[in-house]
C-alpha cells in the first residue's frame, strides 16, 4: 500500500506543497485546523517567482483572475509627496512571462489555491499528536465527529507561526521579535474617481517619524502602519484618520477589517526529523517587509515537492531529501530576514541601506521579484538572494531565466515549460557541427541543443533543438561555447561546466544518487 504524504496547514504553504504534490502524482491529504479557509485580513502581495511556481503547478489562471497586477511599486517621501526611487518591474520581460507583481488578499487567494486540491482538504482537522516509526507516521486528529488516525508516509508542517508539528517535535527556534508591532486596515474607499490619486498600486510612504504602505487590492485598499512598542492597538476610526493624514481627505470612506501583529524574525533550527518536515511560518517567521514572508515560503514548496517526488518514485536516495533545508534555511535565516530589516529601516529613514541593495534599475526589480535567489545548490555556501548587476552571467544555483526560445517545430516557447517535470540538459553549442547530444530516454533528464544556428534537417538533431537567433540566450546565460548547463525541477541551475560524454547523467547522478529511469 502506498500511503499519502500528510501536509497539516492549508494556508498559502500548504495549498501550494499540496499543488506541486498533485502536479508530481504524489498522493497526499492536507489538513486544517479551522473549519473554513482564511477569512482574517493578512498577506496581500504575491512576487514573481511565486506566480511562476503557482503555474508551474497549475493554478496561476486562477489566481490572475482575481488579483491587481502591479508592474510599478512606488517609493514616496511623505514630507515632500514625492516619488524617490519606484521599482520598475516591467523590465524583467525578458527574464519572467510575469513581469510584475500582483495584490490579491489572502482570503481571496485560498480558494483559488484550494479548488484543484478540494477532495483532500480535510477541514475541522486539529492534530493533537504524531508519531513516528520507521516506515511511517501516524497522527493522530480531533475533530467534530471524535478521534481520527491517519498514517502518512511523511508528515509536512506548513501550521504557521505556533505550529504543533514544530512544537511536539521539540525544534526550538532562533531570533527575537522585534519591538514594533504593524497595524493592518482595509478600506473602502474610491482613489480613481470620487477622491483621485495617482498613487501606483503598492507603494512605500516613507517618513522617519511614521511610514506606510498602500496597496490596492481588488476590492479595498489596505494600508500598513508601524505600531511603537507599548502603544495600545488603535481603533478602527484612529487608523481611518491616520490614512487620511498620509494621503489626504476623502469622501465615502468605511473600514471593513483591521489587525493588528507581532514582527518576528525567528527560523526554527532544524528543518527536518527523519520523516518530518517543517515549511513556511513553521520553519521561519520573517518580517512581512517587502512582501518576503508568504513569498519565502512559496520557496520550501517549490524546493521539496519535486524532492519527495523523486525519493517515492524510488529515482533518487536519502541525499535528496537532506539538501532541502540545506538550501533554503540560509535564504530564510539571512537572506530574507536581513532584506527585510532593511527594508523597515528604508521606509522609516533610519538608513539608505535599502537603495544600495541593487543599484541598477534590472537589479532592483529582479531582487524585489525575488528572481535573483541563488541557492547553495552543492554545499559551498555560495548563495544568494540579491542581483548587483544588470543581468549578470549565471552561476550554479541561479534560477534560470523563462526565456522565449523557439521550438523545434517552430513555434515560441518559454524555458520554464520543459522542465516543469524533471531535470534538463541545455547545450551550448553550435548546431551546424552535428554535435552528439543524448537521445531522450528518461522523463527524469531530457536533453536540448541551444543554438543560433537553426539544426539542418539532416543532422538528427532537429526534434530536441531549440532555436536561439542571436545567441541572446547564450549571452544572458554568460557561458563559453560548448557548455552544459543542467537544470533541475525548479528551475534552479544544479551544474555548469563544458560538454563532454555523459557528463549530463553524471551530475544528475551526483545529485539524486541513482541513474535516470528509462521511459
Amino acid at each position: 500500500m502506498t500511503l499519502p504524504v500528510a501536509i497539516v496547514g492549508a494556508g498559502p504553504v500548504g495549498l501550494t506543497t499540496a499543488l506541486g504534490l498533485a502536479h508530481y502524482g504524489v498522493p497526499f491529504a492536507l489538513f486544517e485546523d479551522d473549519e473554513r479557509l482564511s477569512t482574517e485580513t493578512k498577506a496581500g502581495t504575491t512576487l514573481a517567482r511565486s506566480l511562476e511556481i503557482w503555474r508551474r503547478f497549475g493554478v496561476v489562471s486562477s489566481v490572475l483572475r482575481r488579483s491587481m497586477r502591479v508592474d510599478e511599486i512606488g517609493d514616496i517621501d511623505r514630507q515632500t509627496s514625492q516619488p524617490r526611487q519606484p521599482v520598475q518591474l516591467s523590465v524583467l520581460t525578458r527574464e519572467t512571462r510575469f513581469p510584475f507583481v500582483i495584490n490579491l488578499p489572502q482570503q481571496d487567494m485560498e480558494p483559488a489555491l484550494a479548488e484543484p486540491v478540494r477532495r483532500q482538504l480535510h477541514l475541522a482537522h486539529r492534530l493533537v499528536r504524531f508519531e513516528q516509526n520507521s516506515d511511517r507516521v501516524v497522527l493522530y486528529f480531533k475533530t467534530p465527529h471524535g478521534e481520527k488516525t491517519t498514517e502518512a508516509a511523511y508528515l509536512l508542517g506548513c501550521d504557521g507561526g505556533r505550529s504543533t508539528v514544530r512544537e511536539q517535535l521539540g525544534v526550538p527556534v532562533e531570533g527575537k521579535s522585534l519591538p514594533v508591532k504593524y497595524s493592518l486596515v482595509d478600506l473602502e474607499i474610491d482613489l480613481d474617481i470620487a477622491n483621485p490619486r495617482d498613487y501606483p498600486y503598492l507603494a512605500y510612504f516613507s517618513d522617519a517619524q511614521e511610514w506606510m504602505i498602500l496597496v490596492r487590492h481588488p476590492h479595498c485598499w489596505r494600508f500598513l502602519f508601524p505600531l511603537a512598542a507599548g502603544r495600545e492597538e488603535p481603533t478602527a476610526e484612529e487608523l481611518r484618520d491616520k490614512v487620511l493624514s498620509f494621503i489626504g481627505e476623502a469622501k465615502n470612506v468605511r473600514v471593513i477589517g483591521k489587525v493588528t501583529y507581532q514582527v518576528h524574525h525567528r527560523v526554527a533550527n532544524q528543518w527536518r526529523r527523519e520523516r518530518v518536515f517543517l515549511m513556511g511560518d513553521a520553519a521561519h517567521l520573517i518580517t512581512p517587509m517587502w512582501a518576503l514572508g508568504i513569498n519565502t515560503g512559496l520557496l520550501d514548496c517549490s524546493n521539496l515537492c519535486w524532492r519527495l517526488a523523486w525519493y517515492l518514485r524510488g529515482w533518487a536516495d536519502e541525499r535528496v531529501l537532506d539538501a532541502y533545508e540545506r538550501e533554503q534555511k540560509p535564504v530564510a535565516l539571512l537572506g530574507a530576514g536581513e532584506m527585510a530589516e532593511s527594508a523597515r529601516r528604508y521606509v522609516g529613514k533610519e538608513s539608505d541601506d535599502a537603495s544600495n541593495i541593487a543599484a541598477d534599475v534590472w537589479a532592483n526589480a529582479c531582487t524585489r521579484a525575488m528572481l535573483g535567489v541563488r541557492l547553495d545548490v552543492n554545499g559551498s555556501g555560495d548563495w544568494s538572494m540579491v542581483k548587483q548587476e544588470r543581468e549578470p552571467a549565471l552561476r550554479a544555483g541561479d534560477r534560470i531565466p523563462d526565456w522565449l526560445l523557439q521550438s523545434p517545430a517552430g513555434s515560441e516557447l518559454r524555458l520554464h515549460d520543459l522542465m516543469a517535470d524533471g531535470f534538463v540538459a541545455l547545450y551550448f553549442t553550435d548546431a551546424r557541427r552535428r554535435p552528439e547530444i543524448p537521445k531522450n530516454t528518461s522523463p527524469a533528464l531530457t536533453h536540448y541543443l541551444v543554438s543560433r544556428w537553426d539544426a539542418p534537417l539532416d543532422s538528427g538533431l532537429r526534434e530536441h533543438a531549440l532555436f536561439d537567433p542571436g545567441g541572446a540566450f547564450e549571452h544572458r546565460v554568460g557561458c563559453p561555447a560548448d557548455t552544459l548547463v543542467l537544470v533541475r525541477p525548479d528551475d534552479h541551475i544544479a551544474a555548469i561546466e563544458p560538454i563532454a560524454r555523459s557528463a549530463a547523467e553524471r551530475l544528475y547522478v551526483g545529485i539524486v544518487g541513482k541513474a535516470p529511469p528509462p521511459q
